[in-house]
């Protein structure tokens, strides 16, 4: 992890001066950044990496919303309520009742601004994600995290926002009361700089990356593969600590149990919720896969030799060749074939007795052992890919109110210290049940909308 440091001083050393300071150049500070400048408000984003990118480069890029222009425009019928229903409901009613009120109220806003600065979405069509019962995932038309992050910097820069990037913050400075004053930033050379700024917000990282932080706070994700960005170092959660900050939700995280071994490379999990299953190295299912691909994480790290594979069949695969992520795990040799049933068995190093009777019972006729319902067979040829359960985003952190405003021990806000995205808690509850498909980016596009407005009022814009 960074060594970060929380630095208590009368006054600011002499240092360039920003209304704004945002730590974390992603889809979060991106927004927020978006958003200060659509106001007028200067606005400085720190980077750490050579040109952002963060754990948003690193997904699909689907963003959820919910009521806004373009679903309107499709006939589609959706809610903010039924959303936020919805949230609630992945996350068995343990989601933080504020933030998923506001983060599903804000994120489409978010959209049709972003939409208004040119940035082209659509709305995924034939198929609905783990406990979303409308078609709601906003995409860029290259459906990547990285296309996404692509748009949201061009837009930012030519709004004018500024972006240091190689600038791994280091130092936070803080006032006797602990109002934020500045922060000092590590360059490439190894020499520190600093910047005074009158709000900082924190849209930087989770602890997705920090082996000590996971091993004593997702005990069941010690051993799994952490298929997240390397900036996911725990940095806003240590600074909290050392402000007293109220830390929220943090067993809560993202995994995804359908991470290509040995390419370390993701599956979309839309072949499983449309008909594809997972087996494990005995032949045998072993959960319901529709109910989501983040728990799919600790079913599949619990099987023989923590791997699985997903099978699937034609179909199935001409719909894995809409998604980049699947054709780049095949491109790496992710997918292998088998002309019938004895070969899939071959292919697994199963009894092909027990692997016949595993797929006997996926069929139409009545919900199986798991309680999942299928509309049809899987037929030969068929396709499978070896897969474990990976870690990729943490969902809990610093504890926040309805604006992003940092919370004390005490519940009171900090004057000027913002969090949102991976450096706060989000709406997944405390476990890995509770992620509703895409919450990490509902969070920091959400989040990172509210903070700006928030910024914006503690300037007095």
């Amino acid at each position: 992890m960074s060594a970060v440091t929380v630095i208590r001083c009368a006054a600011m050393p002499p240092a360039p001066h920003v209304p704004v300071a945002i730590v974390g150049a992603g889809a979060c500070g991106l927004t927020a950044a978006i958003g200060l400048r659509a106001r007028g408000i200067d606005c400085v984003l720190l980077e750490r990496d050579a040109q952002p990118s963060g754990s948003t480069a690193l997904s699909s890029g689907f963003v959820p919303a919910a009521g806004t222009r373009l679903q309107r425009a499709l006939g589609i019928v959706d809610t903010r309520e039924m959303f936020a229903q919805d949230v609630q409901a992945k996350a068995h009613g343990d989601a933080a009742p504020h933030l998923v009120d506001a983060y599903t109220r804000s994120v489409a806003l978010a959209i049709d601004a972003l939409e208004e600065h040119g940035i082209v979405f659509e709305v995924l069509d034939g198929f609905l994600y783990p406990g979303h019962r409308a078609r709601r995932m906003h995409a860029v038309p290259e459906h990547t995290g990285a296309a996404l992050m692509a748009r949201l910097q061009r837009v930012a820069q030519a709004q004018g926002a500024d972006i240091l990037c190689h600038a791994l913050v280091r130092q936070l400075f803080v006032d006797g009361g602990n109002r934020v004053l500045g922060l000092g930033f590590e360059r490439p050379d190894g020499t520190l700089d600093t910047l005074a700024c009158d709000v900082l917000l924190l849209a930087c990282n989770g602890f997705g990356g920090n082996t000590a932080m996971v091993r004593d706070l997702l005990p069941e994700m010690r051993e799994a593969t952490f298929a997240g960005h390397a900036g996911n170092d725990g940095s806003a959660i240590e600074w909290g600590r050392q402000l007293g900050a109220r830390l929220a939700d943090l067993g809560g995280y993202q995994g995804h149990g359908s991470w290509a071994v040995p390419q370390g490379a993701l599956m979309s999990w839309a072949i499983m919720m449309q008909g594809g299953v997972q087996i494990n190295a005995q032949g045998a299912r072993f959960h319901d896969e529709t109910q989501g691909y983040s728990e799919a994480a600790v079913h599949v790290l619990a099987q023989p030799g923590g791997v699985a594979w997903n099978v699937f069949d034609e179909p199935l695969l001409a719909l894995a060749h809409t998604f980049p992520d699947f054709l780049e795990a095949e491109k790496a040799g992710a997918c292998r074939h088998a002309a019938d049933l004895a070969a899939l068995a071959g292919l697994i190093g199963c009894d092909a007795a027990v692997l016949r009777s595993t797929l006997d019972a996926v069929g139409p006729e009545q919900p199986d052992r798991f309680g999942r319902s299928f509309q049809r067979a899987l037929t030969p040829p068929l396709h499978a890919v070896k897969v474990t359960g990976a870690l990729f985003h943490t969902q809990g952190g610093l504890d926040i109110d309805a604006d992003c405003r940092v919370l004390r021990e005490d519940g009171s806000p900090f004057v000027n210290l913002l969090a949102a995205g991976g450096a706060a808690r989000g709406v997944s509850g405390n476990a890995v049940w509770g992620y509703l498909s895409g919450n990490g980016l509902l969070s920091a596009v959400g989040g990172g909308w509210i903070a700006a407005g928030t910024a914006a009022a503690m300037l007095g814009h």
